[in-house]
């Protein structure tokens, strides 16, 4: 499996506080490594060419964002999204790990990745940057397998607690690509309810409780996301993978535990086995505790480090 970080994540500054921070990052490569996660292949994220963020940000939003970032100091984008100096290069680097590992997934040097990089991006939307996120990350990478490789069938999956508000406007009027949301209702940014469906029915939004526990959950997927997406069949599989859901989590008032991450996981990697030759990139969104966030990122990575790993092509 491969596992694409940089160090341009951590010189996000987001100041002193902010649930969003570097430490984020540390907190999940020292437990990964502490970990040895048999076939982890590491990569350094390149750099996202603006013609790949273009594609779900046209221009002028790139440009904007990029005339944003100080050169010393803070700014703030929105009361919740703040930007220093290394932010745009992190950017960068998170959107370009995405597409990176799209590009080697689908060239069979590997059926999984996971991109262990900051700012997140599901909030981003078009013309927006909100929720901690600058570029919509999952949506340049599947955007990316659509353009350059000929993906036709794209399924998002986002476990985030909160919705994916960003990616569902950008993939709305997008037949071919079904975004499945499951999320806390109400919460931030308050989108997501289950009568946003998109132009095709594309859309499929789950929106759970507050108290949601791993049982309730699991049986929410099993009804509601797990036959949706064995109906479209997707020739790839991405994943928004938040875990801001875990019961420890500062932000939110869901009760999984890294199991549930774990079954969710190996649901998908299940189901990309059987329709998208066992492709799939999981992209770091949410997840505010350190311990819940890297003991879930660790459960996530053992169930994509499952059979059918190699090859894919």
């Amino acid at each position: 499996m491969l596992f694409y970080t940089h160090p341009a994540s951590l010189e996000h500054d987001t100041g002193p506080g902010h649930p969003e921070r570097p430490d984020r990052i540390r907190a999940i490569l020292k437990a990964v490594a502490d970990a040895a996660i048999p076939g982890l292949v590491r990569r350094e994220a390149p750099e996202a060419d603006l013609e790949a963020i273009r594609r779900a940000h046209p221009e002028p939003y790139p440009s904007r964002i990029r005339a944003a970032i100080p050169w010393s100091g803070h700014a703030y984008l929105d009361p919740d999204t703040v930007v220093s100096h290394g932010s745009w290069k992190a950017a960068l680097t998170a959107a370009g790990g995405a597409v990176a590992a799209v590009d080697a997934v689908l060239a069979g040097e590997d059926a999984r990745a996971f991109c262990c990089l900051r700012p997140p991006g599901h909030h981003a939307e078009p013309a927006r940057a909100m929720g901690f996120c600058l570029f919509d990350n999952v949506a340049v990478a599947a955007l990316q397998a659509r353009s350059v490789h000929g993906i036709e069938r794209i399924a998002i999956v986002d476990f985030d607690v909160h919705h994916g508000n960003g990616t569902q406007a950008i993939f709305w009027n997008d037949p071919k690509t079904l975004f499945v949301s499951t999320h806390q209702w109400p919460l931030y940014p308050g989108t997501g309810r289950e009568t946003e469906t998109g132009v095709a029915n594309n859309i499929v939004n789950v929106p759970l409780p507050p108290g949601t526990d791993g049982k309730a959950y699991r049986a929410a997927v099993e009804a509601k996301v797990l036959p949706r997406l064995e109906a479209f069949a997707p020739e790839l599989v991405l994943i928004s993978a938040g875990f801001d859901a875990h019961a420890r989590d500062p932000l939110a008032n869901f009760e999984l535990l890294e199991e549930d991450f774990a079954w969710i996981t190996q649901r998908l990697v299940e189901l990309a086995e059987r329709h998208a030759r066992g492709r799939v990139v999981s992209v770091l969104e949410g997840g505010y505790d350190l311990e819940g966030l890297a003991a879930s990122v660790v459960a996530h990575l053992l169930a994509l480090a499952g059979p059918g790993r190699r090859g894919g092509g």
